[in-house]
């Protein structure tokens, strides 16, 4: 088999949640270039649009507004999906958010926002959508589940982020769970990133900014190339054995704790 071929995601369908921005716009960006049909869903539909727009200049790429933050919002987004392609071949879960305040003060809405997004409904689409991955598995080929947890929940964040930090830990577990679950049909990893330019990371950015690349062992910040090379790793004929992985994307980051 060639390298080419080894790396190759040609011909795969695959949906990415909250895929018009940040982590998951360079995910969907990466498989799209690289030849995959790829469904990008968000909250804003008309953000949803311009990404998708945007992104089939590269390839296939479409629009699949959907909320994520309810059972209901999360179920009809994979109705959707279902309803325009039977098999699905690649599933990243990506869509996110996240809550900052001291302990003393930390809101249930806030916590409970996070859990349901960041954890519940990683859960709940892989479950509805086990048939379209069942469908889109081959002998040597698996459906594959890609999470998006984070170094976070590796170590203890600076931040006062409980939520986030908890729920990534979470995603983490929940990716080794399903993996022994799912094998051999279905395999499920995580990726953990450390800081990228994203509107989640803008603030964090702007005030430690410095520090952080300084307590990078690269010496930078993570570029969309590093987090699109690893997803079509995973995704590809080369990740095929791979399941039940955690992967640190943080230019070494998480060896410096």
């Amino acid at each position: 088999m060639s390298v080419a071929d080894l790396f190759s995601v040609s011909g795969k369908v695959a949906l990415v949640t909250g895929g018009s921005r940040g982590i998951g716009l360079m995910i969907a960006s990466g498989l799209v270039s690289a030849g995959a049909k790829v469904y990008v869903a968000s909250r804003k539909e008309e953000e949803c649009e311009r990404t998708a727009a945007e992104l089939s200049k590269l390839g296939t790429c479409v629009a699949l507004p959907g909320d994520l933050s309810s059972h209901d919002g999360t179920k009809a987004l994979a109705e959707s999906l279902a309803a325009a392609e039977p098999a699905l071949h690649i599933l990243v879960n990506n869509a996110g958010a996240n809550w900052g305040a001291p302990l003393t003060e930390y809101p249930e809405s806030g916590w409970d926002k996070v859990m349901a997004l960041n954890v519940k409904a990683v859960f709940d689409l892989t479950r509805l959508l086990l048939p379209q991955l069942q469908n889109g598995s081959r002998p040597g080929d698996p459906g594959r589940v890609i999470n998006v947890g984070s170094i976070d929940g590796l170590q203890v964040p600076l931040l006062e982020t409980y939520a986030y930090s908890t729920s990534k830990a979470a995603v983490h577990h929940l990716t080794r769970v399903l993996a022994r679950k799912l094998a051999p049909q279905i395999t499920v990893n995580a990726i953990a990133p450390g800081p990228f330019e994203s509107k989640m990371m803008a603030e964090t950015l702007k005030n430690f900014g410095d520090a952080i690349v300084k307590s990078c062992p690269m010496g930078r910040i993570g570029e969309p190339d590093d987090m699109a090379g690893v997803a079509i790793y995973l995704a590809s004929k080369a990740g095929a054995y791979v399941t039940g992985a955690v992967i640190p994307v943080d230019g070494g980051i998480s060896t410096t704790k």
